[in-house]
């Protein structure tokens, strides 16, 4: 490693900040990081859950530095591997990694200077540690040579079969305890619940375990919901080109097919957007040059199927938008949060639109066992309860945070102020009446001892003349054609709402079916309203969210100015600009325009090394940029 050059301002009795602001560059520790460095430092084992920009990578790599040993850093992609490696580098942190990505003689150069001590941190993939060669081998090698200071499980909801990108090898991990019981073990992800959580600490076999869940709350991202309509493109065609069809930022847009994501990306590529597509039906070298492109800002938009997921580490995203309806709350929470990585303000919209819901039925409806040929129940049924949650999101007045903290067993004040529903609530309609119609259907047929799901109801409501009713003989109940005034459409919008507002309840049956509760009987009593919000109209005269964070007339020229020297030094490097600097750190240069290099360390993301390599160019530029104006450089 190189020295890295002492930063006056930090308090020299403290080792800790003394590193994270010579190393890493920064003053202070984000919200709920200082805890997870201080236990691991103590060498206990560790399970922190942190959101997606909440700084979790530092909380191993500064204890990595001031541990003894090598820390060994478990992760799941090729990609994210590399890319956290390079930023270490960057930062003059000896790091590497050991994959299939390096040829033998470059792996055993790798292990050989391990050996020596040369690194301090090493990435590699369940499968390497787990090759009785490495595990058995090379390991208790390396801890008798040089020490191991802890073992990191990155991305450990990979761990849990109940998380949302489960990997068998991870499932393995628990081995490192019996081969190596004296060595902490730190387990790290952005997002599990309750149950994802216990099953991680039992699967990696953690003792005495400090854990510490952060909010999941991320209070820089704005979330909207818009409905789907023939003039959905040209609104995401105005948000990519932002004020006065100006750039306006990375973005991605999530779509459920293929086939959506190719005519998506060649429309926006048709209309001037520097725009490419990326799923799983491109060619491995096709996605991973697609990916390059946007990670060094070759490109502006991705357009892409959920395959581009974990791994994606740019931190400058300022928009994601969902052009079909996500499959769960988890994975919407996942891609939309990829957004704002970096702290500053982005923008997570969704479409939403009644045909969303009759492709997921028929995409839940394809789950067979492939064996038998029949349906595979317990998995549609999860699947079921699944989308139900997401068009809970889609459908509901609350505010979008409330919904989604709670999913993850959060609490949360509304209103957040940076959501649709709390900055323009929707006007509601009273369908109470409706409702008591709906609910008595439901109470009529538990009367004959007889009960049917939703779907069943609502074809009794409308006087549907189908066989199974008729050879029930339900066209002679009371309800039978009372609610014809409805669409099907709106019924079932209504039976949401139902369910949401726990008016209903629904089993979890392969086939479930509704039964009445308490809150179903204040309702047909009259001593309860049932409010719901027709399906939302475009609000033009609201706020427009479609333009990137600003900054004042002057640093805004300025920071253009920055990001494109950043570029530029990015592709001599041939490294993602991100590296270089992020647009936390541009914008603060743009803003307080540092001409000198103890004014450039107080830059946020500015250390030692990042002082010694970049400080002479950027401040160049901005005395350059001031003498222009006249102002004094």
């Amino acid at each position: 490693m190189l020295a890295p050059k002492p930063a006056a301002s930090v308090a020299t009795e403290d080792p800790v900040r003394v590193t994270l602001k010579s190393w890493f560059g920064f003053d202070s520790f984000r919200p709920g990081q200082e805890a997870v460095v201080r236990d691991a430092l103590a060498g206990r084992d560790v399970l922190a859950i942190m959101p997606t920009g909440g700084g979790k990578s530092l909380c191993f790599q500064l204890p990595a530095l001031l541990r003894p040993g090598v820390m060994i850093v478990v992760s799941p992609l090729i990609a994210l591997m590399q890319d956290q490696v390079r930023l270490l580098r960057d930062s003059g942190i000896s790091a590497s990694f050991l994959n299939s990505s390096l040829s033998a003689r470059e792996a055993g150069e790798t292990s050989a200077a391990l050996l020596r001590g040369e690194y301090k941190l090493l990435y590699l993939a369940p499968e390497r540690l787990l090759m009785p060669e490495f595990l058995q081998g090379f390991l208790p090698r390396l801890r008798e040579a040089q020490g191991i200071s802890g073992f990191t499980i990155d991305e450990a909801h990979c761990v849990s079969e109940w998380g949302h990108d489960f990997r068998p090898e991870y499932r393995q991990m628990h081995i490192l305890r019996a081969h190596f019981p004296e060595i902490p073990v730190f387990a790290f992800t952005a997002t599990a619940t309750g149950r994802v959580r216990d099953d991680i600490a039992a699967q990696l076999g953690l003792r005495e375990t400090a854990c510490h869940v952060a909010s999941f709350n991320r209070p820089n991202l704005h979330y909207e919901v818009r409905p789907k309509t023939d003039k959905s493109y040209a609104e995401l065609l105005a948000r990519v080109r932002g004020r006065s069809g100006a750039n306006n930022g990375s973005g991605i847009v999530y779509c459920l097919s293929r086939k959506r994501v190719d005519e998506l990306a060649g429309k926006l590529a048709a209309d001037g957007v520097r725009a490419l597509p990326y799923h799983a039906g491109l060619d491995a070298e096709t996605r991973r040059s697609n990916q390059d492109a946007f990670i060094r800002d070759d490109v502006q938009v991705i357009v892409a199927t959920i395959a581009f997921g974990m791994g994606i580490n740019k931190p400058d995203v300022r928009w994601v938008v969902h052009y079909d309806l996500p499959k769960t709350m988890e994975g919407y929470y996942q891609e939309a949060g990829r957004a704002g990585r970096d702290g500053e303000p982005a923008d997570c919209l969704l479409y939403f639109g009644v045909g969303d819901i009759r492709t997921a039925e028929f995409l839940i409806a394809q789950k067979i066992d492939p064996s038998s040929g029949e349906p595979m129940a317990a998995e549609q049924r999860l699947a079921r309860q699944q989308l139900r949650k997401v068009l809970d999101y889609a459908q509901s007045l609350e505010c979008r945070r409330v919904i989604q903290l709670r999913y993850f067993g959060e609490e949360y004040r509304a209103p957040c102020a940076a959501c649709d529903n709390c900055k323009n609530p929707r006007p509601v309609e009273d369908w109470t009446l409706e409702a008591r119609q709906f609910l008595s259907a439901v109470a009529r047929l538990a009367q004959r001892g007889q009960r049917y799901g939703a779907a069943y109801v609502i074809d009794l409501l409308r006087g549907a003349e189908t066989q199974k009713i008729i050879d029930r003989g339900h066209q002679q109940l009371s309800v039978y054609g009372i609610g014809k005034q409805r669409s099907q459409d709106e019924w079932r919008q209504l039976v949401r709402a139902l369910l949401h507002q726990g008016i209903v309840d629904e089993t979890e049956d392969a086939y479930p079916v509704l039964r009445l509760n308490v809150a179903s009987l204040e309702v047909m009593k009259a001593q309860r309203q049932v409010l719901l919000a027709p399906q939302p109209k475009p609000n033009r005269s609201a706020r427009s969210r479609d333009e990137a964070p600003t900054l004042a007339t002057g640093a805004e020229a300025l920071f253009e100015r920055l990001r494109a020297l950043r570029k530029q030094l990015a592709d001599q490097q041939g490294v993602p600009p991100y590296v270089v600097f992020n647009d936390v750190s541009l914008r603060q240069m743009a803003e307080s325009q540092p001409v000198d290099e103890a004014a450039f360390m107080t830059i946020s993301g500015v250390g030692g090394r990042k002082l010694a390599q970049y400080g002479a160019v950027f401040t160049a530029a901005i005395r350059s940029y001031r003498g222009e104006l006249g102002l004094p450089a």
